[in-house]
Protein backbone atom coordinates (compact mmCIF):
# COMPACT_ATOMS: atom_id res chain seq x y z
CA UNK A 1 0.00 0.00 0.00
CA UNK A 2 1.56 3.32 -1.02
CA UNK A 3 1.74 6.24 1.39
CA UNK A 4 -1.15 8.39 0.04
CA UNK A 5 -3.52 5.39 0.12
CA UNK A 6 -2.39 4.46 3.63
CA UNK A 7 -3.01 8.02 4.84
CA UNK A 8 -6.49 7.98 3.28
CA UNK A 9 -7.32 4.68 5.00
CA UNK A 10 -6.08 5.91 8.38
CA UNK A 11 -7.84 9.29 8.22
CA UNK A 12 -11.19 8.21 9.75
CA UNK A 13 -9.58 6.18 12.56
CA UNK A 14 -9.37 9.01 15.15
CA UNK A 15 -13.05 9.84 14.57
CA UNK A 16 -13.98 6.15 14.75
CA UNK A 17 -12.08 5.73 18.02
CA UNK A 18 -13.85 8.75 19.49
CA UNK A 19 -17.22 7.34 18.39
CA UNK A 20 -16.47 4.11 20.26
CA UNK A 21 -16.37 6.23 23.46
CA UNK A 22 -13.52 4.39 25.19
CA UNK A 23 -14.04 6.41 28.37
CA UNK A 24 -17.43 4.76 28.71
CA UNK A 25 -15.68 1.41 29.01
CA UNK A 26 -14.99 2.32 32.64
CA UNK A 27 -18.60 1.33 33.35
CA UNK A 28 -17.73 -2.25 32.47
CA UNK A 29 -15.49 -2.43 35.52
CA UNK A 30 -18.79 -3.34 37.19
CA UNK A 31 -18.25 -6.85 35.83
CA UNK A 32 -15.36 -7.17 38.30
CA UNK A 33 -17.47 -6.53 41.40
CA UNK A 34 -18.51 -10.18 41.74
CA UNK A 35 -14.88 -11.24 41.29
CA UNK A 36 -13.80 -9.08 44.22
CA UNK A 37 -16.67 -9.77 46.64
CA UNK A 38 -16.74 -13.49 45.84
CA UNK A 39 -13.07 -13.54 46.97
CA UNK A 40 -11.91 -14.82 43.58
CA UNK A 41 -9.48 -11.98 42.75
CA UNK A 42 -6.52 -14.26 43.54
CA UNK A 43 -7.77 -17.07 41.29
CA UNK A 44 -6.12 -16.76 37.82
CA UNK A 45 -8.88 -18.66 36.00
CA UNK A 46 -11.58 -16.44 37.47
CA UNK A 47 -9.60 -13.30 36.68
CA UNK A 48 -9.17 -14.38 33.06
CA UNK A 49 -12.88 -15.15 32.73
CA UNK A 50 -13.87 -11.83 34.29
CA UNK A 51 -11.53 -9.84 32.03
CA UNK A 52 -12.82 -11.69 28.98
CA UNK A 53 -16.31 -10.69 30.05
CA UNK A 54 -15.21 -7.06 30.42
CA UNK A 55 -13.74 -7.11 26.91
CA UNK A 56 -16.94 -8.59 25.49
CA UNK A 57 -19.09 -5.91 27.11
CA UNK A 58 -16.73 -3.12 26.00
CA UNK A 59 -17.23 -4.20 22.40
CA UNK A 60 -20.98 -4.57 22.87
CA UNK A 61 -21.23 -1.13 24.46
CA UNK A 62 -19.28 0.53 21.64
CA UNK A 63 -21.48 -1.20 19.06
CA UNK A 64 -24.54 0.19 20.85
CA UNK A 65 -23.05 3.71 20.97
CA UNK A 66 -22.44 3.63 17.23
CA UNK A 67 -25.99 2.43 16.62
CA UNK A 68 -27.46 5.12 18.85
CA UNK A 69 -25.44 7.85 17.16
CA UNK A 70 -26.73 6.71 13.77
CA UNK A 71 -30.34 6.63 14.96
CA UNK A 72 -30.10 9.99 16.75
CA UNK A 73 -28.08 11.74 14.04
CA UNK A 74 -30.49 14.60 13.30
CA UNK A 75 -31.38 15.16 16.95
CA UNK A 76 -27.72 15.17 18.00
CA UNK A 77 -26.96 17.91 15.47
CA UNK A 78 -29.26 20.22 17.43
CA UNK A 79 -27.67 19.43 20.81
CA UNK A 80 -25.02 21.86 22.16
CA UNK A 81 -22.62 19.02 23.06
CA UNK A 82 -23.73 15.99 21.03
CA UNK A 83 -23.42 17.91 17.75
CA UNK A 84 -19.65 17.54 18.16
CA UNK A 85 -19.82 13.73 18.07
CA UNK A 86 -18.02 12.17 15.08
CA UNK A 87 -21.14 11.01 13.20
CA UNK A 88 -23.23 14.11 13.93
CA UNK A 89 -20.37 16.40 12.91
CA UNK A 90 -19.72 14.47 9.69
CA UNK A 91 -16.22 13.36 10.65
CA UNK A 92 -17.30 9.70 10.53
CA UNK A 93 -19.45 8.23 7.79
CA UNK A 94 -22.64 6.34 8.62
CA UNK A 95 -21.49 3.40 6.49
CA UNK A 96 -18.22 2.89 8.35
CA UNK A 97 -19.97 3.32 11.69
CA UNK A 98 -22.60 0.71 10.79
CA UNK A 99 -20.05 -1.84 9.57
CA UNK A 100 -17.94 -1.34 12.70
CA UNK A 101 -20.99 -1.74 14.95
CA UNK A 102 -21.91 -5.07 13.34
CA UNK A 103 -18.31 -6.32 13.53
CA UNK A 104 -17.99 -5.35 17.20
CA UNK A 105 -21.31 -6.96 18.09
CA UNK A 106 -20.38 -10.22 16.35
CA UNK A 107 -16.93 -10.26 17.99
CA UNK A 108 -18.41 -9.61 21.44
CA UNK A 109 -20.86 -12.49 21.14
CA UNK A 110 -18.12 -14.75 19.79
CA UNK A 111 -16.01 -14.01 22.87
CA UNK A 112 -19.04 -14.73 25.05
CA UNK A 113 -19.11 -18.27 23.68
CA UNK A 114 -15.88 -18.98 25.58
CA UNK A 115 -17.67 -18.23 28.85
CA UNK A 116 -20.62 -19.96 30.55
CA UNK A 117 -23.85 -19.93 28.57
CA UNK A 118 -25.46 -17.83 31.28
CA UNK A 119 -22.94 -15.09 30.48
CA UNK A 120 -23.95 -15.26 26.82
CA UNK A 121 -27.57 -14.91 27.95
CA UNK A 122 -26.62 -11.76 29.90
CA UNK A 123 -24.79 -10.36 26.87
CA UNK A 124 -27.78 -11.00 24.63
CA UNK A 125 -30.08 -9.54 27.29
CA UNK A 126 -27.93 -6.41 27.48
CA UNK A 127 -28.00 -6.04 23.70
CA UNK A 128 -31.78 -6.55 23.59
CA UNK A 129 -32.25 -4.02 26.40
CA UNK A 130 -30.18 -1.41 24.56
CA UNK A 131 -32.13 -1.93 21.35
CA UNK A 132 -35.41 -1.65 23.26
CA UNK A 133 -34.16 1.50 24.99
CA UNK A 134 -33.01 3.13 21.75
CA UNK A 135 -36.21 2.38 19.87
CA UNK A 136 -38.91 2.64 22.53
CA UNK A 137 -38.10 2.72 26.24
CA UNK A 138 -36.26 6.06 26.19
CA UNK A 139 -39.57 7.63 25.17
CA UNK A 140 -41.50 6.26 28.19
CA UNK A 141 -41.32 8.28 31.39
CA UNK A 142 -39.68 6.48 34.36
CA UNK A 143 -39.19 3.32 32.30
CA UNK A 144 -36.34 5.17 30.60
CA UNK A 145 -34.38 5.55 33.84
CA UNK A 146 -35.17 1.99 34.91
CA UNK A 147 -33.84 0.77 31.55
CA UNK A 148 -30.61 2.73 32.06
CA UNK A 149 -30.30 1.29 35.57
CA UNK A 150 -30.96 -2.24 34.30
CA UNK A 151 -27.96 -1.89 32.00
CA UNK A 152 -25.72 -1.33 35.03
CA UNK A 153 -27.24 -4.24 36.92
CA UNK A 154 -26.86 -6.57 33.93
CA UNK A 155 -23.16 -5.80 33.87
CA UNK A 156 -22.80 -6.91 37.49
CA UNK A 157 -24.86 -10.05 36.92
CA UNK A 158 -22.81 -10.84 33.81
CA UNK A 159 -19.62 -10.54 35.85
CA UNK A 160 -20.97 -13.06 38.35
CA UNK A 161 -22.05 -15.45 35.61
CA UNK A 162 -18.64 -15.22 33.93
CA UNK A 163 -16.99 -16.72 37.03
CA UNK A 164 -20.00 -18.87 37.94
CA UNK A 165 -20.86 -17.43 41.34
CA UNK A 166 -24.37 -16.55 42.54
CA UNK A 167 -25.43 -12.91 42.75
CA UNK A 168 -26.39 -12.10 46.32
CA UNK A 169 -29.67 -10.37 47.02
CA UNK A 170 -27.79 -7.55 48.70
CA UNK A 171 -25.61 -6.95 45.65
CA UNK A 172 -28.65 -6.86 43.40
CA UNK A 173 -30.54 -4.40 45.63
CA UNK A 174 -27.58 -2.06 46.15
CA UNK A 175 -26.68 -2.13 42.46
CA UNK A 176 -30.21 -1.34 41.32
CA UNK A 177 -30.62 1.58 43.70
CA UNK A 178 -27.24 3.09 42.89
CA UNK A 179 -27.88 2.64 39.16
CA UNK A 180 -31.23 4.42 39.48
CA UNK A 181 -29.44 7.26 41.29
CA UNK A 182 -26.99 7.64 38.39
CA UNK A 183 -29.75 7.45 35.77
CA UNK A 184 -31.80 10.13 37.51
CA UNK A 185 -28.71 12.32 37.87
CA UNK A 186 -28.25 12.00 34.11
CA UNK A 187 -31.80 13.23 33.49
CA UNK A 188 -31.33 16.17 35.86
CA UNK A 189 -28.09 17.15 34.15
CA UNK A 190 -29.86 17.15 30.78
CA UNK A 191 -32.64 19.35 32.13
CA UNK A 192 -30.11 21.79 33.56
CA UNK A 193 -27.97 21.91 30.42
CA UNK A 194 -30.79 22.27 27.89
CA UNK A 195 -33.14 24.46 29.94
CA UNK A 196 -36.39 25.40 28.22
CA UNK A 197 -35.29 23.68 25.02
CA UNK A 198 -34.87 20.30 26.73
CA UNK A 199 -38.00 18.75 25.23
CA UNK A 200 -36.92 19.79 21.72
CA UNK A 201 -33.74 17.75 22.06
CA UNK A 202 -35.24 14.78 23.92
CA UNK A 203 -39.04 14.59 24.02
CA UNK A 204 -39.15 12.55 27.22
CA UNK A 205 -37.60 15.45 29.15
CA UNK A 206 -40.95 17.23 28.91
CA UNK A 207 -42.24 14.64 31.40
CA UNK A 208 -39.57 15.54 33.97
CA UNK A 209 -38.74 18.60 36.01
CA UNK A 210 -35.77 19.49 38.16
CA UNK A 211 -38.01 19.36 41.25
CA UNK A 212 -39.22 15.85 40.40
CA UNK A 213 -35.74 14.49 39.65
CA UNK A 214 -34.45 16.01 42.91
CA UNK A 215 -37.13 14.18 44.87
CA UNK A 216 -36.43 10.90 43.08
CA UNK A 217 -32.69 11.36 43.57
CA UNK A 218 -33.23 11.79 47.31
CA UNK A 219 -35.23 8.55 47.47
CA UNK A 220 -32.68 6.60 45.42
CA UNK A 221 -29.67 7.92 47.33
CA UNK A 222 -31.24 7.32 50.74
CA UNK A 223 -32.36 3.81 49.84
CA UNK A 224 -28.95 2.95 48.37
CA UNK A 225 -27.09 4.07 51.49
CA UNK A 226 -29.48 2.27 53.81
CA UNK A 227 -29.34 -0.99 51.84
CA UNK A 228 -25.54 -0.89 51.67
CA UNK A 229 -25.28 -0.16 55.40
CA UNK A 230 -27.54 -3.13 56.20
CA UNK A 231 -25.50 -5.31 53.84
CA UNK A 232 -22.22 -4.54 55.59
CA UNK A 233 -23.52 -5.65 59.01
CA UNK A 234 -25.84 -8.46 57.94
CA UNK A 235 -25.23 -11.91 59.41
CA UNK A 236 -24.63 -13.28 55.91
CA UNK A 237 -21.87 -10.73 55.21
CA UNK A 238 -20.18 -11.16 58.59
CA UNK A 239 -20.17 -14.94 58.16
CA UNK A 240 -18.78 -14.72 54.63
CA UNK A 241 -15.93 -12.33 55.36
CA UNK A 242 -15.24 -13.38 58.93
CA UNK A 243 -15.87 -9.94 60.47
CA UNK A 244 -18.04 -6.84 60.22
CA UNK A 245 -15.14 -4.70 58.98
CA UNK A 246 -16.90 -3.94 55.71
CA UNK A 247 -18.98 -1.41 57.64
CA UNK A 248 -15.86 0.79 57.65
CA UNK A 249 -16.43 1.41 53.95
CA UNK A 250 -19.73 3.17 54.66
CA UNK A 251 -18.15 6.67 55.09
CA UNK A 252 -16.64 6.35 51.61
CA UNK A 253 -20.03 5.43 50.14
CA UNK A 254 -21.66 8.39 51.88
CA UNK A 255 -18.95 10.79 50.74
CA UNK A 256 -19.18 9.48 47.19
CA UNK A 257 -22.93 10.07 47.02
CA UNK A 258 -22.65 13.46 48.73
CA UNK A 259 -19.86 14.50 46.37
CA UNK A 260 -21.83 13.36 43.33
CA UNK A 261 -24.90 15.30 44.47
CA UNK A 262 -22.70 18.35 45.01
CA UNK A 263 -21.37 18.04 41.46
CA UNK A 264 -24.90 17.59 40.11
CA UNK A 265 -26.36 20.58 41.94
CA UNK A 266 -23.46 23.01 42.04
CA UNK A 267 -21.28 22.11 39.07
CA UNK A 268 -23.86 20.93 36.55
CA UNK A 269 -22.27 17.48 36.31
CA UNK A 270 -24.00 14.12 36.43
CA UNK A 271 -24.78 13.64 32.76
CA UNK A 272 -21.68 11.54 32.30
CA UNK A 273 -20.53 9.48 35.32
CA UNK A 274 -17.27 8.61 33.54
CA UNK A 275 -16.43 12.32 33.33
CA UNK A 276 -16.73 12.57 37.11
CA UNK A 277 -14.58 9.46 37.50
CA UNK A 278 -11.78 10.76 35.30
CA UNK A 279 -11.80 14.45 36.22
CA UNK A 280 -12.90 14.86 39.84
CA UNK A 281 -9.89 14.39 42.11
CA UNK A 282 -11.80 14.13 45.43
CA UNK A 283 -13.96 11.38 43.90
CA UNK A 284 -10.86 9.55 42.68
CA UNK A 285 -9.26 9.69 46.14
CA UNK A 286 -12.50 8.51 47.71
CA UNK A 287 -12.76 5.55 45.32
CA UNK A 288 -9.16 4.62 46.07
CA UNK A 289 -9.88 4.77 49.79
CA UNK A 290 -12.96 2.60 49.36
CA UNK A 291 -11.02 0.05 47.30
CA UNK A 292 -8.25 -0.20 49.90
CA UNK A 293 -10.58 -0.57 52.89
CA UNK A 294 -12.92 -2.96 51.06
CA UNK A 295 -9.96 -5.06 49.93
CA UNK A 296 -8.71 -5.27 53.51
CA UNK A 297 -12.18 -6.12 54.84
CA UNK A 298 -12.85 -8.82 52.24
CA UNK A 299 -9.44 -10.50 51.96
CA UNK A 300 -7.59 -9.94 55.23
CA UNK A 301 -8.04 -12.47 58.00
CA UNK A 302 -5.90 -10.54 60.49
Amino acid sequence: MNLPVAVEVMRPLPALLAALRPRQWAKNALLLIALVFAQRASDPASVRAALLGVLSFCMLASAVYLGNDILDLERDRLHPEKRLRPIASGRLSIGLAAVTAVALCASALLLALFLPRTFLACALGYLALQIAYSTRLKHVVLLDVFAIAAGFVLRIVAGAEAIEVPVSNWLYICAMLLALFLALAKRRAELTLLGREAAQHRAILAEYSIQLTDQLLTIAASSAVLSYALYTVSAETVAKFGSDRLKLTLPFVLFGLFRYLYLVHRQGEGGKPERVLFHDFPMQINLLGYALVAGWAVYSRL
